[in-house]
């Protein structure tokens, strides 16, 4: 329906100041409340699984494994991974569509121009020569266009913190992938080591068997388990070939298993402070991405329900026209203008509008029930890598002793065959032990270095130098450092 005329100015001030104020989405207690598990938890408790320093999470968690190499891989995967590139995009694209959310609270200006020659038989109207600028603009009376606004902001901070996490993720995987392929570099060192004690078995029950104090049994079975120890070694060969690919996959690199490793492993670090779980789910990035991601939800319930309310859409417009063809009315003078408005109110449309209403809502409780979820795998996360450091600090202390009993029996083998009780059998063999016990003790070190990778990102510190922020959870990503990561993750 068209409303002709012009639009005072008194009027359009008590439209402005009639356009009703967004509610604000639910704040973080507000969400959790939603949850009875996450309701009913001591949040602001100590951890379960072990007794840690409830201090302050700290920042680079990377510097404290001081290995310059791994830092410079760490960078290397930052600017590199394919993964990362195609997370970067998203960003942008996200922050793009806020600047089209943005575009619809502002005035639409459009410039028509119209003309032609008359040639014979042609269309009079193509004689018509003129110029018309037009201005619209929708006032926002029940906030649909800026809760899309702010439902696009929320969609982009969320974006924004899944990228935070993609990083922090990639860092740890790389941390990981190095550690491990130390791990397989030493276990190819100490598989070598019993290949030749085996060899060297089974040398010794041929001469044995040769001399007649021994038998073909024995001989059958040294060579049975230098074949297994063979094995084993290929084994770890592939193994560490594998680790290298795949870290060189991370780093962006063509697979080809040729990165030089480190040849012992990383130094493990300090105790390191886990503070609280409440602290750990206001922090972690992708917790803030679940927390966004139910802001924008509840925008989108807004925009919703104000698509349900009558639209005024505000236009004006001058023009010039002119035809040596068609005659214009005498009163006609150029320019000419005018202003009007128009209102479209829905009446009816099926129920397509009240359906949307009800799929946003639904859609709100699914971020919520999704926050619910991400947040007890969090915390699951946090205790499951503290008892396994925990029990990995155990297991350590038990195969540190069974290997230096190992080498205990090791010495007493070696004196007895050099005063003549017994043969070298005895000590090929416990030199074998010894060597599993070192295979045993390694796994469980370069774990422990793995476990307490995945403790920094539960506990969502970040790998770099991140500088402290303050305030909700927009101020916390949209910091200058992370746009800087975004734009050179993008180059």
């Amino acid at each position: 329906m068209q409303t002709p005329g012009l639009i005072p100015a008194a009027l359009l001030g008590m439209i402005v100041l009639a356009s009703c104020a967004l509610k604000p989405p639910p704040t973080r207690d507000e969400i959790r409340a939603q949850s009875a598990t996450l309701a009913e938890a001591d949040l602001n408790g100590a951890w379960k699984a072990a007794e840690v320093s409830a201090a302050a999470i700290e920042d680079n968690w990377l510097g404290t494994f001081t290995d310059p190499q791994l830092d410079v891989l760490v960078a290397e995967a930052i600017v590199n991974n394919p993964d990362l590139r195609v997370a970067a995009t998203r960003v942008e694209q996200a922050a793009q569509y806020v600047e089209l959310a943005k575009a619809m609270l502002r005035p639409m200006i459009n410039l028509l121009g119209t003309g032609g020659l008359k040639m014979g038989g042609g269309d009079v109207s193509s004689a018509i020569q003129g110029a018309s600028l037009g201005v619209s603009w929708e006032p926002d009376l029940w906030g649909r266009l800026r809760y899309g606004r702010e439902a696009a902001q929320s969609t982009y901070a969320s974006v924004q913190a899944d990228y935070r996490f993609s990083q922090q993720s990639l860092a740890a995987a790389v941390a990981r992938s190095w550690f491990t392929a130390t791990e397989t570099w030493l276990q190819i060192q100490l598989a070598g080591g019993m290949v030749t004690a085996a060899e060297k078995l089974v040398q010794l029950a041929e001469t044995r068997w040769r001399v007649g104090i021994g038998t073909e049994q024995d001989v059958a079975l040294a060579r049975a388990s230098l074949g297994t120890f063979l094995d084993t070694r290929e084994q770890v060969r592939l193994a560490h070939d594998q680790t290298l690919r795949a870290l060189e996959l991370l780093l962006g690199r063509y697979p080809a298993a040729e990165l030089e490793t480190r040849h012992e492993l990383t130094t493990m670090p300090g105790p390191v402070p886990a503070g609280l779980p409440l602290q750990m789910l206001e922090r972690r990035p992708d917790m803030i991405a679940a927390e966004r991601r139910v802001a924008a939800a509840f925008n989108r319930v807004g925009e919703a329900k104000a698509a349900r309310l009558p639209r005024i859409v505000l236009n004006a417009n001058v023009a010039v026209i002119k035809s040596e063809i068609v005659e214009l009315s005498e009163d006609f003078s150029n320019p000419t203008g005018g202003a009007g408005a128009r209102l479209i109110a829905p009446v009816y449309q099926g129920g397509a509008l009240k359906t949307q209403v009800e799929i946003r809502t639904l859609q709100q409780k699914e971020a919520v029930a999704e926050y619910a979820r991400m947040a007890l795998r969090a915390l699951a996360d946090v205790e499951n890598a503290l008892a396994a450091s925990d029990t990995l600090s155990q297991r350590e202390a038990v195969l540190r002793q069974s290997m230096s009993d190992s080498r205990r029996a090791l010495e007493l083998a070696q004196l007895s065959y050099e005063v003549g009780k017994t043969d070298l059998r005895p000590v090929q063999q416990q030199q074998l032990s010894l060597q599993s016990a070192q295979l045993a003790l390694l796994r469980v070190q370069s774990e422990q270095l793995s476990q307490r990778t995945n403790l920094h990102l539960a506990l969502g510190g970040s790998f770099d130098e991140m500088p402290a922020t303050d305030g909700d959870a927009d101020q916390a990503i949209q910091t200058t450092e992370y746009h800087g990561a975004v734009l050179s993750a993008t180059r």
